[in-house]
């Protein structure tokens, strides 16, 4: 993978095929310049950090390599079909390993229940734990699967530009009960607290609010049943990596250290865009993975926004954001596995802190991520590598993150020792914390929400910036803030709408 570590100004030479700029190079950035160089373009990706990955870059410290984002890999076929497009393999580039279970979850009592992908485990699983319960999951997961029908397979890579699109999917959605929330549909079926904790907490993977994301997004569970949880060996950023590489394989010409200050834009349509340093890069085409409130707040002017105006940005909801702390320690814990999702005392409570209040509460609940437990290659011999998630509120909260980082740090880390990880404070050999405020400064997310905008129902679809610019012609959006919305198959899949709303290159000859 060759990187050009410096802004360049406009290309020339003989390639006279269109130009194609995608501004950021997070996954979302990096499947769209695959995309477009398949589809004729000449592309140029920039992005404003020193390597590919946006929010799924890597950090390395002390020998320990961290995935500074996310570690939860579902429907691979949408990362394989990128290969595909290439005439390639993707087994060729990067090794998945389906992961068995799925995650843990462990409750603020000691009890874990654990997901699996296999269906007669998972069921087995439901049965140990709540035996009463295993007719209503059944009951559930035929729900999930009707969910996964409306909510994936006829909706995730298809645009909505019009209201009249948006109406072509209510009959769908009303069937679906779309205006339920995930925790309503779970609470229907199953009566155990627990579990259904266990089975609608997925919504916070996208940065919602199981009370109130649509109980379409229940699809999650019956995606992890079907097409299982995998771990890209070497970490989400050996994916990255190998994406990236498959870009410039393409020709796709990766532009970092670019920090893009403006979208150009002339007579209504995007013409290129200007860097930080003034050089421009004139382009037919401009697709922005960049945070969809930044690139409407920020890199146009108040005249090319549409709807999109400063102000109704802001009445938006935005998603919460996250505290994580990446760590190793000396030893290994072997008894942790790779995914624990650990719930704190509260469940509804909690969430209302984060989502509503926007208050830092003295509880917490917890993502554990341990990749060293299926790939030792990710720390020093003998070392395990962590990172641990605290869902947070975004910065519309009062925290002063400059003073609460380090206690909130401690406070995780003593629950960690006193639970999963005896011995951790002996055993820490390298940190670092990542807030709010670096979502801000170093992702450039409005309010520094870790998913964008909130996937509310009334957020969702047509209701999102859409993936092809209202305002601007020619300027297109991929990425979490646009539709289908966040986690790595919806970024993927904003990517692949681009082939339904971009001109191939030869319409442009």
């Amino acid at each position: 993978m060759t990187i050009h570590p410096n802004p360049v100004p406009t290309l020339t030479g003989d390639d006279t095929r269109p130009h194609a700029v995608v501004v950021g190079a997070g996954v979302g950035g990096l499947a769209a310049a695959i995309r477009l160089s398949v589809r004729g373009y000449r592309v140029t990706l920039v992005d404003r950090l020193d390597a590919p990955g946006g929010r799924a870059s890597v950090f390395r410290q002390d020998g320990f390599t961290f995935d500074a984002g996310p570690t939860i890999l579902t429907a691979p076929f949408l990362f394989e079909e990128l290969w595909t497009l290439c005439g390639k393999r993707m087994s060729d580039h990067v090794t998945l390993r389906e992961l068995s279970p799925c995650y843990t979850i462990r409750f603020d009592d000691g009890d874990t229940f654990r997901c699996y992908g296999d269906a007669a485990a998972m069921r087995a699983e439901v049965e140990r734990f709540s035996p009463g319960d295993l007719a209503g999951y059944e009951a559930f997961l035929a729900e999930s699967k009707a969910c996964f029908h409306t909510g994936f397979e006829k909706m995730i890579d298809r645009p909505f530009p019009s209201l009249a699109s948006m109406a072509r999917a209510l009959p769908d959605l009303i069937l679906r009960r779309a205006e339920r929330s995930v925790h309503k549909l779970v609470s229907k079926h199953v009566r155990n607290e627990k579990l259904r904790m266990a089975l609608s907490f997925h919504p916070l993977f996208i940065g919602g609010n199981p009370m109130r994301t649509s109980s379409v997004m229940s699809l999650i569970s019956y995606l992890e049943q079907t097409y299982g949880v995998h771990y890209a060996m070497g970490g989400t950023g050996a994916l990255v990596k190998g994406m990236a590489d498959l870009a410039e394989g393409q020709g796709v010409q990766l532009r970092m250290n670019a920090d893009v200050a403006e979208i150009l834009v002339d007579n209504g349509r995007a013409t290129g865009v200007r860097l930080a340093g003034g050089q421009r890069i004139a382009a037919d085409v401009v697709v922005s993975n960049a945070d969809a409130a930044w690139t409407y707040g920020k890199l146009l002017p108040e005249t090319a926004r549409g709807r999109w105006s400063t102000r109704k940005l802001e009445r938006m909801a935005y998603s919460m954001s996250l505290f994580v702390w990446y760590f190793g320690t000396n030893r290994h814990y072997p008894d942790v596995g790779h995914h624990t999702v650990m719930m704190g005392p509260r469940y509804d409570g909690l969430l209302a802190d984060i989502f509503d209040r926007k208050i830092l509460a003295d509880d917490f609940s917890l993502y554990l991520h341990r990749p060293s437990a299926t790939d030792p290659s990710v720390a020093p011999k003998g070392c395990d590598a962590f990172y641990v998630l605290a869902p947070v509120p975004n910065l519309d909260g009062e925290t002063d993150w400059h003073t609460a980082a380090d206690p909130y740090r401690k406070r995780i880390a003593a629950h960690l020792e006193k639970t999963l990880l005896p011995g951790l404070g002996d055993a820490l050999v390298t940190s670092r914390v990542m807030t709010p405020l670096d979502f801000q400064s170093r992702l450039l997310a409005h309010k520094g929400a870790a998913f964008g905008m909130e996937p509310r129902l009334t957020q969702l679809a047509w209701f999102r910036p859409h993936n092809e610019s209202e305002a601007v012609a020619n300027l297109y959006l991929v990425g979490a803030g646009t539709h289908p919305g966040a986690g790595l198959p919806g970024v993927v899949a904003s990517a692949k709408i681009l082939d339904k709303v971009v001109p191939h290159a030869r319409e442009f000859a």
